[in-house]
């Protein structure tokens, strides 16, 4: 069999079209996840502590000099991935609750009695 031919073999395979399906799915879930973080939760919770932008949220390790940036822990950034994280995973753990109690559902015969 040649290579190209076992390539297709292996690529039409239904699970891996479902996995590349999964994969194209949840990439774009993460970015809605991003932007619902980014543009709507942590500007509300900056609000409330005071006007914080969590993007510009940063520790100055050294300071920018002519030749170099400014060397910075930009913790802001790094809080809003943790939140995306977290919501992200809930998700996935409620999605894997819910396929889990549908897989358990029994399935009634459908075989007609004589």
């Amino acid at each position: 069999m040649g290579m190209i031919q076992e390539f297709k073999q292996f690529a039409l395979r239904g699970n891996v079209v479902d996995m590349a399906v999964g994969v194209i799915i949840g990439g774009a879930f993460g970015k809605i996840v991003t932007s619902l973080v980014g543009d709507v939760l942590m500007p509300v919770i900056g609000i409330l502590l005071g006007g914080v932008d969590f993007k510009n949220l940063a520790y100055t390790i050294e300071e920018a000099t002519e030749t170099a940036p400014a060397v910075l822990l930009r913790y802001g950034v790094f809080l809003s991935a943790v939140v995306d994280f977290l919501i992200i995973s809930f998700s996935i753990f409620i999605a894997i609750k819910i396929a889990n109690k549908i897989a358990r559902i029994p399935i009634a015969s459908t075989a007609v009695p004589k």
